[in-house]
């Protein structure tokens, strides 16, 4: 079965001021659109277009070889936006409670320093790329990736993750990427985050 693009949990228009509409409706009706289209054309006919998009990035080095880069760029591309979609909510932000929030407040000292980190893992990306809080063998740690890269594909499981490719905000933060990640906190969905992370709790 094809994959297909995953409904917004939300109106496009749901994350303003902080995320605008023009740029919600452009991110995930073209960008993300363009990844899926171009991830079915790539396993169709063969044995992974039955799989989910988890397997195969998780499972991304037995791929064929002549379809693992398509797969690798597009198929991550899917996998990462149908999550980052989910990251986010109106009306949200603001400090995680929880079992999650008293992790991060253990690992990192406190959640202005996790903030801190996150956002230097932002920046810091060059190029093109994402930031993530992931569970790694129990433990929460901060990594990027490049490009479409995801920490599954490294056995590490991600819980929280901020796209920094420059289609998710220059058309309202132009090259101001510290000030999209600042303003992106407003919208952060820590409900789905503390989800994601009961799954992986030891």
């Amino acid at each position: 079965m094809a994959f297909e693009l995953p409904k917004l949990p939300y109106d496009y228009n749901a994350l303003e001021p902080y995320i605008d509409e023009q740029t919600m409706r452009i991110h995930h009706t073209k960008h993300h659109q363009a990844y899926i289209d171009k991830l079915n054309g790539a396993v169709k006919g063969t044995d992974w277009e039955s799989k989910k998009i988890e397997e195969i990035i998780a499972k991304l080095n037995s791929v064929p070889e002549n379809i693992r880069g398509i797969v690798r760029n597009h198929g991550g591309g899917h996998y990462n936006h149908s999550l980052f979609w989910e990251m986010m909510a109106p009306n949200a932000g603001r400090e995680p409670k929880g079992k999650i929030g008293d992790e991060i407040k253990k690992t990192f000292d406190s959640f202005s320093e996790f903030k801190e980190k996150f956002k230097a893992a932002g920046i810091g990306q060059f190029g093109s790329g994402w930031a993530w809080l992931v569970v790694n063998k129990g433990e929460l740690e901060i990594v990027s990736t490049p490009n479409q890269d995801n920490p599954l594909t490294g056995g590490k499981v991600p819980v929280l993750c901020v796209d920094v490719w420059e289609h998710s905000y220059y058309l309202k933060y132009n090259q101001r990427r510290a000030d999209y990640i600042d303003a992106w906190w407003n919208v952060v969905n820590w409900k789905k985050v503390e989800e994601l992370y009961a799954k992986e709790e030891k």
